[in-house]
C-alpha cells in the first residue's frame, strides 16, 4: 500500500546530492588552477554526479510505476486520506509494517543494483585505459 513511500523518500535525498555533487563538480571544473592531466584523467571517468543521476532515474521510475500499480488496485485515492490504509489505525500497523519491510527492501535491491553497476562501469573503463595504454607504448 505505502511501500512506494520508502523509495520516493529515497529518491528526493539522491536527487538533492546529485544537484549538490553537480553543483560542486561545475565548480571544482571552472577553477583555474587545475592541471590539464588531471582533466583529461578525469575526462575518461564517469562523475558521481552522474552516477547520482542514474540511481535517481532508477528510482523516479519505480517511484512513477508503484503510484500508477497502486492507483490503478484503488489503494492510492484523490482525496484525503490518500492512503486507503490510513483509514483505520489496524491497517496503519499494517501499512508501517509493509513500509518497513517491502519498501526497504526494494529501496535496497535498487541501491544495490546500481552499485554493481557503477563498480562495472568503472572496471570496464579500467580496463579500456589499461589496454589504451598498451596499445600506446
Amino acid at each position: 500500500m505505502a511501500c512506494v513511500l520508502v523509495p520516493a523518500a529515497e529518491a528526493v535525498v539522491v536527487t538533492a546530492l546529485y544537484a549538490a555533487a553537480k553543483k560542486r563538480e561545475k565548480k571544482i571544473e571552472f577553477k583555474g588552477d587545475v592541471k590539464t592531466d588531471t582533466l583529461k584523467e578525469k575526462s575518461s571517468r564517469v562523475s558521481f554526479s552522474r552516477k547520482l543521476s542514474w540511481l535517481a532515474g532508477l528510482l523516479w521510475g519505480g517511484v512513477l510505476l508503484l503510484v500508477f500499480e497502486h492507483i490503478w488496485h484503488g489503494e492510492i485515492q484523490p482525496f484525503p486520506p490518500f492512503l486507503t490504509a490510513m483509514m483505520s489505525p489496524d491497517d496503519t500497523r499494517e501499512m508501517l509494517y509493509e513500509m518497513a519491510t517491502v519498501g526497504v527492501s526494494m529501496a535496497v535491491l535498487v541501491t544495490a543494483v546500481w552499485g554493481a553497476a557503477c563498480l562495472f562501469v568503472d572496471a570496464k573503463l579500467k580496463k579500456s585505459e589499461k589496454n589504451s595504454a598498451c596499445s600506446k607504448a
